[in-house]
């Protein structure tokens, strides 16, 4: 009887642990899983002289689909009439817009027709309905045409674009000059910088003083010729005393903040 009786407060002893234990476990998952998730962010702070970009998605019309958002920045159904009317040089020769090349260069990899660096994605615009829109802080918007760009006072340079660790690009650019642009759509008292947007989703932000050097233009040609696709036909930014983050390709819109 004493045996028996010894067993039985045995297994309840081991039963009696047993349970703390298993208790024990389950209060310690509870714990892990209700803990509340904390910590701080790891993002390091942008380096002082570090261009800010941004990169989003394709801008909608801009690929060769050609299916164009009804409100995608240079755009035809974004582009109304607005600003003032540019007297189209009825002396400019009509261009046929370029094609991607069948092999496109790796990123900073050489195109062999230019012997420029590639960089960006190249993309076709829709070349007949593009505009370049400019708005945010100015007295009146602008949508201009490509030929209406190409009216304004050309200018030609040979600066050297920089792509700060990769490479530098020495090539001769003509375009219309980028001052000349927001003047025209009348600076704000209290503008301070210009959002450049690519078609491809890039972006750059460029102080205004930056942004208003008299050397700074948006080039449609390269050495002569219509911009090719692949450096960033039909409009790009070419800022001599800007590291070659600034200098957008694609460019669709110029956004004044």
């Amino acid at each position: 009887m004493t045996r028996r009786l010894s067993a039985a407060i045995a297994i309840i002893l081991t039963l009696g642990l047993l349970a703390i234990m298993v208790a024990a476990c389950s209060a310690e998952d509870t714990a892990t899983t209700q803990a509340p998730t904390t910590g701080t962010s790891t993002k390091a702070p942008p380096t002082a002289n570090a261009p800010r970009t941004t990169k989003t998605a394709a801008t909608p019309g801009a690929a060769e689909s050609g299916e164009a958002g009804s409100e995608a920045p240079g755009s035809k159904a974004s582009a109304s009439d607005v600003g003032p009317k540019i007297a189209v040089d009825p002396t400019l020769e009509p261009i046929v817009a370029p094609t991607l090349p069948d092999e496109i260069p790796g990123y900073v990899e050489i195109d062999p027709a230019t012997g420029l660096h590639m960089t960006g994605t190249p993309l076709e615009v829709d070349f007949e309905d593009y505009r370049l829109v400019v708005s945010g802080k100015v007295s009146t918007e602008l949508s201009l045409t490509y030929d209406e760009i190409r009216s304004l006072p050309k200018v030609t340079a040979t600066p050297t674009l920089v792509c700060t660790g990769f490479f530098k690009d020495t090539a001769t650019w003509s375009g219309a000059s980028l001052r000349q642009v927001l003047e025209l759509a009348g600076l704000a008292p209290d503008a301070e910088e210009i959002h450049l947007v690519s078609a491809d989703g890039y972006s750059s932000y460029l102080p205004l003083d930056r942004a208003l050097q008299d050397d700074n233009f948006l080039a449609y040609e390269l050495e002569g010729d219509t911009l090719p696709v692949l450096h960033g036909f039909p409009l790009r930014a070419v800022l001599p005393d800007e590291v070659g983050a600034y200098w957008v390709k694609w460019l669709v819109a110029i956004e004044v903040e």
